[in-house]
């Protein structure tokens, strides 16, 4: 089933933007709100090989705001068979310039930080911070855990997939899902110690056209989760035999205990606006900002409390029954923070937009 859509939208496309993609707007489901949403959106793309390549083509494409293409490695002749982001000038060069030049191409309002290091632990919340999602299209396992890691510290979807020789596999996790929906994580496909020495691509080969059609089911899911429409691939793994042109799903159960269904009927978690906050503040609201440390590092909103939302979803309890105003960003972290605190027995809302918003209108304050 559908789940709830992972950003605030924008309050409006500019024309030119609403002209290039037309063709989302008219359809039954996305529209127009669900492309102001992706033009709302940040995603975070680790690898600009084999599938982060046509990831960033296809999100580019279809209007994602901001883009954060983080890889260590330069452009060689034998990437060209599948990595399509690249063309044969670019051999030498780091290939997150690739992702630059090739968004700017596409979608000139897509902004693009380009990160041309090793995502670790040591860098992955710096890397990832302000990210709604995060795309894994990396081909070491050692690097997968370290970004399976970050997003589950940041209880942020992992759109993930891996291709070796002519198969696929692709899935989604998410440790802090929205209430009803089961914390799946890279753990539960891979238990530890499961995963021996994988072979290289460059010793078994990857089947080219393959990571073209890998690449563009990692986008698609996170078009998904941005949106809210379709059914993502939470709790179910797609595998993809290209030899044989077939396709086949496998459930995915957490290890941990499965939450109830969400009532049909069930509110949604309120929202209040930039304006309400001093009155919030007056009637004794506390600010809770669900930020990381690298994004409140360039302000926060006057008397809150700063908690990155991995702190708050390990134990919301700890932050009492209070009225709460939850902020991040945009507002998708700060929904999930405020779910987990609504389900301690705290009054939380959540400030609509976030700091972007609040920010946008400190003129008018």
């Amino acid at each position: 089933m559908p789940l709830p859509p992972l950003v605030e939208p924008v309050a409006a496309l500019s024309d030119a933007e609403s002209a290039r993609t037309a063709r989302h707007q008219v359809l039954a489901g996305l529209g127009e709100p669900g492309q102001r949403r992706l033009r709302a959106a940040h995603v975070a793309v680790v690898g600009a090989g084999g599938l982060g390549a046509p990831v960033v083509l296809a999100l580019a494409a279809a209007g994602v705001g901001e883009i954060t293409i983080i890889d260590d490695d330069d452009v060689e002749l034998s990437n060209l068979q599948r990595q399509i982001m690249h063309r044969h000038s670019d051999v030498g060069r780091p290939k997150v310039d690739s992702a630059v030049r090739v968004a700017a191409d596409l979608s000139p309002e897509t902004v693009v930080h380009a990160h041309r290091v090793r995502l670790a632990s040591a860098n992955a919340a710096d890397l990832l911070a302000g990210a709604d999602l995060v795309i894994d299209g990396t081909d070491t396992f050692e690097t997968r855990l370290e970004v399976a890691a970050a997003a589950e510290r940041l209880g942020i979807p992992l759109v993930w997939g891996v291709i070796q020789e002519f198969a696929a596999q692709i899935t989604v996790f998410w440790s802090a899902p929205p209430e009803g929906s089961d914390a799946v994580v890279l753990s539960d496909l891979y238990p530890e110690g499961s995963v021996g020495e994988l072979p290289t691509c460059a010793a078994v080969g990857v089947f080219g056209a393959l990571c073209l059609q890998a690449g563009s089911i990692l986008a698609m899911e996170a078009i998904k989760l941005i949106t809210g429409i379709g059914d993502p691939l939470l709790g179910r793994v797609l595998v993809i035999d290209a030899l044989r042109a077939k396709t086949a799903e496998v459930p995915l159960r957490s290890a941990r205990a499965t939450a109830p269904p969400r009532p049909v009927d069930q509110p949604v978690v309120p929202h209040v606006s930039v304006a309400e906050v001093a009155a919030e503040v007056a009637a004794g609201a506390r600010l809770l900002d669900v930020r990381e440390d690298a994004e409140v590092a360039s302000g926060m909103i006057s008397g809150a409390q700063h908690l990155p939302l991995a702190q708050v979803l390990a134990d919301p309890a700890a932050l009492g029954a209070d009225r709460m105003v939850v902020i991040c960003q945009v507002g998708a972290r700060a929904r999930r923070a405020a779910e987990a605190l609504r389900a301690a027995g705290a009054d939380a809302v959540v400030l609509s937009g976030g700091m972007d918003a609040w920010n946008a209108q400190e003129p008018a304050r």
